[in-house]
């Protein structure tokens, strides 16, 4: 099989394309990655050299480099997306442009190539919130969409469209939506990575509002997996909702960071909350645990301890991210 990965050089995509070529020695991949600042090749610099291995430095809104990228491939999975809601409130252009006309674009294209599978990889953010009262609600895949950031919005945008793409030309798309995911390679702005590198440099630990809003958090190799087995296994048409078993508040995972690595509580730092914080996030997963066989294999003591040992063992990896210069350099790549 060859599958045009978009999105490849980020946290999950690279995560997926690894674990992809690991466990299929006769699979092919093509990353299609446009290298804005959290895309980062150093996360594939393993398989520089493997001939089944092919990187596109481009565009998803570049319909011409898409429709070269994806000829010749039998399955497409599309990770490419603007994805902090902080950057999406202060500029949201962007959002829509990838997140919106990109998903477009890659859909019409696969469509004319007659792609056999396409996935789509979306987020639980397009469901709104949940109340911190009740904890036994939690999203499913007949949850209404309420989308309260402009990124938010963007993906349930793109979600609406694969759907549309199923329903108008019987397009043989699959969709999963999943919560945070934390790991190796993580961009260190999203909480956890930012956590641990600050504390590791006793940094403070910013911490949203009152730190009570809830997030359901997965290890990222279990993400990958269950994307494996939806594109082989999963029913075309339909949505998967992929759930951690793990939810923490800020406060809870700051302390639990500070505590592995015997740091001060005193680096919890509260800040202003994000406009239109959503207070809790949680997932279901009991239909591709029952369809497909998936539950999270790795829990959250187990992750968050992986998580900090491979950014204590790889810290010129995030010395470089965090650096100044290496931050000017991708955001003048991203608006050539």
């Amino acid at each position: 099989m060859k599958i045009l990965v978009t999105g490849g050089a980020g946290f999950i995509g690279s995560n997926f394309i690894l674990h992809m070529m690991n466990k299929y020695p006769d699979y092919e991949i093509v990353n299609l990655d446009k290298l804005t600042y959290a895309g980062n090749l150093e996360n594939l610099k393993s398989l520089e050299n493997n001939p089944r291995y092919t990187f596109i430095h481009s565009d998803i809104c570049n319909r011409e480099i898409v429709k070269i990228a994806m000829t010749g491939c039998d399955a497409v999975v599309h990770f490419a997306a603007e994805s902090h809601v902080d950057r999406s409130i202060t500029g949201p252009s962007i959002f829509i442009e990838t997140n919106i006309v990109g998903t477009e674009i890659l859909l019409e294209v696969a469509k004319d190539l007659k792609i056999k599978r396409f996935h789509h990889v979306s987020t639980d953010e397009v469901f709104g919130t949940l109340s911190l009262d009740n904890k036994n609600e939690k999203f499913n895949e007949e949850t209404s969409y309420s989308p309260r950031s402009p990124y938010s919005a963007s993906k349930a945008s793109s979600d609406h469209l694969v759907r549309a793409f199923i329903e108008t030309y019987d397009f043989p798309a699959t969709i999963s939506n999943c919560t945070n995911n934390y790991g190796p390679y993580h961009f260190p702005e999203k909480a956890i990575p930012l956590f641990i590198t600050n504390a590791l440099e006793n940094k403070p630990l910013p911490i949203y509002g009152t730190g009570l809003a809830v997030r359901d958090y997965l290890y990222v190799t279990d993400h990958c997996i269950a994307i494996d087995l939806i594109l082989h296994k999963g029913k075309i048409g339909e949505t998967y909702c992929i759930g951690g078993d793990s939810e923490m508040n800020g406060i809870e995972v700051a302390d639990t960071i500070l505590d592995l690595l015997e740091k001060p509580k005193t680096l919890k730092t509260f800040v202003e909350d994000r406009k239109g914080h959503d207070m809790r996030y949680a997932m279901d997963h009991s239909k591709i645990t029952k369809e497909l066989g998936w539950n999270p294999s790795v829990t959250f003591e187990e992750g968050i301890k992986k998580t900090i040992a491979w950014y204590k063992e790889n810290e010129p990896w995030w010395r470089k991210i965090i650096s100044k210069e290496y931050l000017d350099n991708n955001r003048a790549q991203a608006n050539k």
